[in-house]
């Protein structure tokens, strides 16, 4: 390989020395300066085109190598490119090139995770490898896994470049770790064109300096002194003066005039008459002051036909200009990209680059490369981008790469080979880059002939581009996409049945309708309207959803269609689009034909579909005695079908799980939820998975594994804000809200906070979720605001809180009565809790009669009988023991200690507070750990004693101890507690320490003696 030496160290094309920017390189060491006390974990350094964004980041990193007090320091570089945008997460890819190879050794499953991310799209589009395996939401978080990885093996700083011009899923990367910061000394630093920032990551970026996360350095012009001094040296003060002014102290403006004044090439005004014609011809997105377009236009005057060839081609190959590929594109002899590398090396237009993939060349300055490959011939451009993927192939780089010049070499004329690839592309990147993929998709369907001989591929590439825009939160898109397609087929359709053959063969479609049977012909059609039902459910169009799906029925009911397995997936679709607009009654006899037509026709699946939604269905409206036999049966159907059976079907999981979490079959929903997980991200069905997180999240939270709910609760915070939906958004923060409450101290305004944008997000909406967010911003604020939390319970259902569903009543039945206590309004709080005790009698499950139960403590204990009130506690923590609701039997047992005191049962009273601390003690119920601390001293109990020999331990130790003595591997403890394999056996490390033991086994029998009982995870 040729030899790439760096630029003349002296001499006119030197590189140039850092003007200033003391400040910003003060603030950026200011980030390091509060390694874990926690500041800010993000830095936002913006500024327009040429103002030295990334020259201050290069000086950065070569100052904080060099820091003595850094020496383990790792800093990986990567930069978005304005002309490969649709490479998924190029900027990340570009900077964990930087990486030591050796650093994923000690976790070979977290290697494989982020495989995506650190080693390319690489092999075929296979649903079992890695990037197929996983939905870019786990890659979010592998990724941060790693960089806390890293980070834990000493300082760690990822510098990403140029962020206008990242690919969607890289701003979508950069906003979960905005979100969710990587602990210990890891810092992200962005650099952006203020003017060009996409909204996304601008909003993301705003957000994180609200909440601190975030420090932004804005750069702006350099001083006319530093200009001069630094950069014009040795230049007579008017010229220099003259020069600035027209700069407006950009110093990449600055230095283009300051070569050419004294190169001769062209006036230091660089007036815009004198650059016109250059300008002229010229496209460019940078809005750049065209006397500087023009300027390092003149650079290129003096270059000879190879060297401008040469330079060409690197602005075509980016990051790929190495000179195997400079030969292979350019089509010059190696001694020609040789020599002519060396001169645009000594003239600075090129600089070396060395990403640990092959060294080659990349251009001096984005704008340079703009200007460069804008000025190419749009033939020359598609030819060299053909013989870039064809040498890439060779090379077998990945196919993503490899699609970004195939989408580029296209001349407008339809390309079987070049489609295949960008299809390949667009399977593989599916769930990881779904805007990649639905933009691959797309240039493919805008070259493929329209006509017979390709409608089936277009209908099917067509529907999975609807697909990927869905799961990259394009909903909108994907709805008009579908709409487009349902149309073009109705059109078909009627041009069948009028018999209008047309040339489309020897036999016409009526025919082939007969032969193929009604649902042989409208496959693709179905496919169609019931993903477009699904899209419109997820967009609150409820009336649009249940329209098309009926006009569907009505269209195969014409044509005397036999029933099929669609048959039952049209009358589930529509009883789930009725379950979430609160009208499952309306929709009960459509799911009934449903369960009857897939046993009918032996549809194991449809079956056990219908039988979830009933459950599901009944479960809301308070038919306990019907919901549990039905969410008997569909347990019983969904048991016995393989993952490849439910491959497609995974939503009825959700369904199950969630029937069973309200009828308080928290093992089997848990069970359920993490199947259906598995299934989801592997089938790439990502709207299925909030759902399934949520429900693993609630019952977490009242089985009190309160970290474990924190957990998945975010998790469906964050695909829930990706797939762009409102409804679905509005539901995962109503639930976290309340997990959120319990895992912060009273007063923490955070629960709060999330409830309120669960309402703002659910608008004006009347479907189930604005009723869920509603309530649960009644729930939130119960105790710090009981007039709100009245206001919002009557909001969400009415005056006798009718229109909330009945399955869920109770509950906030026991709400208001407390709030009405809390205010003095005793005759409210006695008509609540009646209506409570009617309404848990009819439902018939433990937690609700617990809720009934405690809104007659109430009304009793502010009626002066103290005795009476703890005896309903007391059996409300025994309802919930029951059902296996810990956090509400320790609530209960925490609010009767007290009162069992009073009423002069010290003894009875201090063993409910010991029983319901010990409940909460290790499993992150911060909110109920503080209600302990406040009651005790009326319950006149002791100071807790240690529980078990484990009290030694920190949480995050007591967690993992818990794990591994259930017989988890370190690798399974990392896996489920999201942590590196290497944090697992430090913190194990030191519980082995701590409790004097130097095995598992001895670490497991510890446990059993201390009679720990279940882990707090």
């Amino acid at each position: 390989m040729t030899a790439l030496g760096a630029p003349e160290s002296a001499g006119r094309y030197a590189v140039p020395p850092l003007v200033s920017r003391s400040r910003e390189l003060a603030a950026l060491a200011s980030v390091f300066d509060g390694f874990g006390a926690g500041g800010p974990t993000v830095v936002d350094v913006s500024g327009e085109a040429g103002i030295g964004k990334s020259r201050l980041l290069s000086e950065f990193r070569a100052g904080i190598i060099r820091d003595p007090r850094y020496p383990d320091i790792t800093v990986l570089s990567g930069r978005a490119s304005e002309y490969e945008q649709h490479i998924p997460l190029r900027p990340f890819y570009d900077a964990f090139a930087d990486l030591d190879p050796r650093a994923l050794r000690s976790d070979p499953e977290l290697a494989k995770a982020v495989a995506p991310v650190v080693d390319g799209w690489s092999g075929p589009a296979d649903p079992r490898s890695a990037a197929g395996a996983t939905d870019r939401f786990a890659l979010y978080r592998a990724t941060a896994s790693l960089l806390q990885l890293l980070g834990e093996a000493g300082p760690l700083v990822m510098m990403l470049d140029d962020l206008h011009w990242a690919d969607p899923a890289s701003l979508e990367l950069v906003d979960h770790l905005i979100r969710h910061p990587v602990r210990g000394p890891v810092v992200l630093i962005v650099s952006h064109r203020g003017r060009q920032t996409p909204r996304a990551l601008t909003a993301a970026l705003t957000r994180g300096a609200d909440s601190g996360s975030v420090l932004h350095i804005g750069l702006g012009p350099l001083s006319r002194a530093e200009c001069v001094a630094k950069l014009a040296p040795g230049l007579d003060a008017r010229h220099a003066g003259e020069l600035y002014a027209a700069s407006e102290g950009n110093p990449l403006y600055f230095l283009a005039m300051v070569h050419a004044h004294r190169s001769g090439a062209r006036s230091a005004s660089a007036s815009s008459s004198s650059s016109s014609s250059r300008t002229d011809v010229l496209t460019d997105p940078s809005d750049l002051p065209p006397g500087l377009v023009a300027l390092l236009l003149a650079e290129l005057d003096p270059l000879g036909p190879v060297e401008r060839r040469l330079l060409a081609t690197c602005a075509v190959l980016d990051e790929h200009a190495t000179p195997g590929m400079l030969r292979a594109v350019s089509d010059h002899s190696e001694q020609e990209v040789a020599e002519g590398l060396r001169e645009l090396l000594r003239r600075d237009l090129v600089r070396p680059e060395d990403k640990g993939r092959g060294r080659g060349v990349v251009l001096r300055h984005p704008v340079l490369r703009a200007l460069v490959y804008e000025n190419i011939s749009p033939s020359d451009r598609s030819q060299w981008h053909h013989r870039a993927a064809a040498a890439l192939a060779r090379d077998g780089a990945p196919v993503a790469e490899r699609a970004n010049h195939v989408a580029r070499s296209l001349p407008g004329a339809w390309d079987e080979e070049a489609a295949a690839v960008l299809v390949e592309a667009a399977e593989l990147v599916a769930l990881t880059a779904p805007a990649a993929s639905a933009y691959w998709l797309e240039v493919v369907l805008g070259l493929m002939p329209r006509g017979p001989a390709h409608a089936t591929a277009r209908t099917e590439l067509t529907l999975r581009r609807a697909r990927v825009l869905s799961v990259a939160g394009e909903l909108h898109r994907s709805r008009d996409l579908l709409h487009e397609l349902i149309a073009e087929s109705d059109a078909e359709r009627s041009r069948v049945d009028r018999g209008d053959r047309g040339d489309r063969g020897d036999r016409g479609d009526q025919e082939a309708w007969e032969d193929q049977g009604a649902w042989g012909a409208e496959r693709p059609y179905v496919s169609a309207v019931a993903l477009c039902a699904v899209v419109e459910r997820h967009l609150g169009h409820y009336r649009e959803a249940t329209a098309l799906l009926r006009r569907l029925r009505h269209r195969l009911d014409e044509r005397r269609a036999a029933p099929t397995p669609e048959t039952v997936l049209l009358g589930v679709e529509l009883g789930t689009t009725a379950l979430v607009a609160g009208s499952y009654p309306e929709a009960r006899d459509t799911v009934a034909d449903a369960l009857a037509t897939a046993r009918a026709l032996g549809d194991r699946v449809g079956e056990a579909w219908a039988l979830a939604v009933a459950a599901q269905g009944e479960t809301y409206e308070g038919e306990t005695r019907a919901a549990r036999a039905l969410a008997d049966a569909a347990a019983t159907a969904a048991d016995a079908l393989t993952d490849g059976d439910l491959a497609g079907s995974c939503e009825l999981l959700a369904q199950l799980a969630s029937a069973e979490m309200l009828l308080e079959r928290y093992a089997d929903a848990e069970r359920h939820a993490e199947r259906g997980l598995t299934i989801a991200r592997r089938g790439r069905q990502l709207y299925v998975t909030p759902h399934l997180l949520i429900c693993k999240a609630y019952v977490c939270l009242m089985t009190c594994r309160i970290d474990g709910a924190v957990r998945f609760a975010d998790e469906a915070e964050s695909v829930a804000r990706g797939f762009a939906s409102d409804e679905l958004l509005a539901f995962v923060l109503a639930l976290r809200s309340l997990i959120v409450l319990q895992a912060t101290a009273p007063g923490d305004p955070a629960s709060v906070a999330v409830a309120e944008e669960a309402v703002a997000t659910a608008a004006a909406s009347e479907s189930w979720f604005a009723s869920l967010a509603w309530c649960m911003l009644g729930s939130v604020t119960n105790f710090v605001d009981p007039d709100r939390s009245v206001q919002a319970l009557l909001r969400a259902g009415g005056p006798e809180l009718r229109r909330l569903q009945p399955g869920m009543r109770a509950t906030f039945l026991e709400l208001l009565a407390t709030a009405a206590t809390a205010t003095g309004d005793l005759d409210a709080a006695r008509r609540w809790a009646r209506r409570a005790e009617r309404e848990a009698v009819r439902l018939d499950l433990p937690t609700q009669r617990a809720a009934a139960l405690q809104a007659q403590a109430l009304v009793l204990a502010s009626a002066g009988q103290p005795a009476a009130a703890a005896g309903k506690y007391a059996e409300a923590a025994e309802e919930c023991a029951r059902a296996g609701a810990t956090l509400r039997q320790a609530h209960a047992l925490l609010l009767g200690a007290p009162l069992m005191a009073a009423a002069g049962r010290t003894r009875q009273g201090a063993d409910m507070w010991q029983r319901g601390h010990g409940l909460v003690t290790g499993t992150g119920a911060h909110l109920l750990l503080a209600l302990a601390e406040l009651v005790r001293p009326a319950v006149r109990a002791p100071e807790p004693a240690a529980p078990d020999g484990l009290a030694a331990l920190t949480p995050r130790e007591r967690e993992i101890v818990h794990l591994v003595a259930r017989g988890l591997t370190s690798q399974a403890v990392a896996t489920q507690l999201f942590l590196s394999y290497r944090t697992v056996e430090s913190h194990l490390g030191n519980a082995y320490r701590k409790l004097g033991v130097s095995s598992r086994t001895a670490l497991a029998a510890l446990v059993v003696g201390a009679g720990a009982g279940r882990p707090s995870t």
